[in-house]
């Protein structure tokens, strides 16, 4: 106990010691300071849902001898399945944009975040994202670190998305990588992306010693953007490597009329290819109406959802009711299936389900 004390008290001498030495130099960069704190920025978002079935189990049934003979049914996509009144997440995003570098460290907290860092480790399985960045040139960043994928047209916050529920395409894609990419501007309207990435999802560290590569073409202007992503690696050991081609696009066609598309095509052994559109109508100042209108068919030589050769149709209508920054969505969804994958009330097998969601999504 003497010598921690004594250590202690060298600790406190020297760092007063620094303190006094620096003070003057603090007042010099005080300027430097603040600026440094004027770009630091924090953003996030917290929702959460209530959902129920109109033709399937809202809760698990057993028999006479309390074994369980039914349960829960939900659509095989991400997030957003569980019955009854139910938690998404906390998202809370740091970043600093310099004029040369910055970083982003994004955290989540939640049952949605959970799934969406499924292969992060306890030590990392509240990251999101966590990356630093540097401006080579106006035209060419650096980015190294753990990003939000960039296939797909949906995203992980509920706040990038129209539609509360999640699509297949975008269950089933990745949902991050852990890398470097180098995006370039070749002009005001077209981008490009080159990265050499972990394989899909191992976000922590690479346990393999794989690697996938992955590209993007991209022209934006005033009325929308389209992007042509590439995704090419082996993503475990002894196993094909995924190769996935994926489009997305989305075009404001008058002021109140919105028009998006995403179609993919994935191979690895366990293959699926689809096609959604995203059709929205600004009915008010505070009200949007949007649909999804999924096909999603899994390859005959074996699906990752239903099993091999099933087609699976996703209609999904969401209203968004803005107060603020509270977004209130309701959603009605209907899956068909080309299989009875679900069981209806009466526990007898089905290849429908009807859904409603009742979602509250605040981002600050």
């Amino acid at each position: 106990m003497i010598k921690i004390t004594i250590t202690n008290i060298r600790k406190i001498l020297i760092i007063l010691c620094l303190g006094f030495s620096i003070n003057p130099l603090m007042a010099q960069e005080s300027e430097g300071i603040e600026g440094f704190i004027s770009k630091l920025s924090i953003q996030g978002s917290v929702d959460t849902y209530f959902r129920t079935n109109f033709n399937g189990l809202n809760k698990f049934e057993y028999n006479e001898n309390g074994d369980i003979i039914g349960s829960p049914q939900a659509p095989a996509t991400s997030f957003a399945n569980d019955p009854g009144f139910a938690l998404g997440m906390a998202n809370l995003i740091f970043g600093y944009e310099g004029e040369k570098v910055g970083f982003v460290a994004d955290l989540v907290i939640g049952p949605r975040g959970e799934d969406a860092v499924f292969l992060s480790g306890p030590s990392t399985n509240l990251v999101n994202q966590l990356y630093v960045y540097y401006n080579v040139s106006e035209k060419l960043t650096l980015t190294l670190g753990n990003f939000n994928t960039f296939l797909g047209y949906e995203v992980i916050s509920p706040v990038g998305n129209f539609n509360y529920s999640t699509s297949y395409m975008f269950s089933y894609g990745p949902f991050s990588h852990t890398g470097l990419k180098a995006e370039y501007s070749f002009s005001d309207k077209w981008s490009g992306m080159l990265a050499i990435m972990n394989p899909t999802d191992w976000t922590e560290f690479d346990p393999f010693g794989l690697y996938s590569f992955g590209g993007q073409l991209g022209y934006s202007n005033d009325s929308g953007n389209a992007y042509l992503n590439i995704l090419y690696g082996e993503q475990a050991p002894n196993t094909s490597a995924t190769f996935q081609i994926d489009l997305t696009t989305g075009w404001d066609i008058t002021p109140v009329f919105y028009l998006g598309l995403n179609t993919t095509y994935s191979s690895n052994g366990e293959g699926f290819y689809g096609a959604a559109f995203y059709p929205q109508f600004k009915t008010t100042e505070n009200f949007a109406l949007g649909l999804r209108a999924e096909y999603f068919e899994e390859m005959e030589d074996g699906g990752p959802v239903y099993g091999a050769g099933v087609r699976t149709y996703d209609f999904t209508l969401t209203g968004n009711y803005t107060v603020g920054s509270l977004t209130i969505k309701p959603e009605l969804r209907l899956d068909r299936v080309s299989e009875d994958v679900f069981v209806n009330t009466d526990l007898v097998p089905t290849n429908k389900l009807s859904s409603f969601i009742l979602a509250a999504v605040y981002a600050f």
